[in-house]
């Protein structure tokens, strides 16, 4: 028997999780997974660069392309993901959940020194999620979790980045609030990845409460 805790929705969610690298975006994203799943949901997990082949060519030109061009390319597999990934699992019913999505575009590039508007012009015809959660942690922690496991792209190379990246989520979040996102801040700084896990669960199951009864 499903539980169905969202009640009978006949197309599925589409949650984003963004936030500063090494705050754990992917474990919380598999937690939370988890969790949907125990709870009678349809899960899809994907994440973006995505595995299809302009996702491919993202991962092999980060530490290579600039500024407005890898904005672009970016971008590009954003809404290739959406067509080729994300809407075809809503569509049936399933939750998605995706590990980075508008708001890590729109912070990456910045990195380039590429400007905001362009980069939210970039965006905005991309899918709104249901829910976007943002993860908050303090810079410090993140700056030692990246010297432990080292840097995954270029971006965690400069003195200071951690700061700076938080600093433009910081900016973002407001930028997306503003734009009428839903927005789910959580601070994962004393948090294990089970509990933000939850704490996302349970503001999911509050945002389908009325349609439940």
């Amino acid at each position: 028997m499903s539980l169905r805790p969202f009640s009978d929705h006949q197309r599925g969610l589409f949650v984003s999780v963004d936030g500063p690298s090494g705050a754990g975006k992917s474990t919380i994203v598999q937690c939370l997974a988890q969790l949907l799943a125990a709870a009678g949901e349809e899960v899809h997990v994907t994440a973006e660069p995505s595995t299809g082949p302009i996702g491919a060519l993202c991962r092999e030109l980060t530490e290579t392309t600039i500024g407005h061009a890898l904005a672009c390319l970016y971008a590009a597999d954003r809404y290739h993901h959406l067509e080729a990934e994300v809407r075809p699992n809503t569509e049936v019913g399933r939750v998605v959940l995706t590990d980075r999505y508008i708001p890590s575009g729109l912070v990456m590039q910045r990195f380039d020194g590429v400007d905001p508007a362009f980069l939210w012009g970039l965006n905005a015809e991309a899918d709104r999620p249901d829910l976007a959660v943002i993860l908050e942690a303090d810079p410090e922690v993140i700056s030692e979790r990246l010297q432990e496991r080292g840097p995954h792209n270029r971006f965690q190379l400069s003195p200071g980045s951690s700061h700076a990246e938080s600093h433009f989520y910081r900016q973002v979040t407001e930028r997306l609030i503003q734009a009428g996102y839903d927005v789910l801040r959580v601070d994962v700084n004393k948090r294990p990845p089970e509990q933000s896990a939850a704490l996302i669960r349970d503001r999911l199951l509050t945002f389908f409460a009325p349609a439940a009864g």
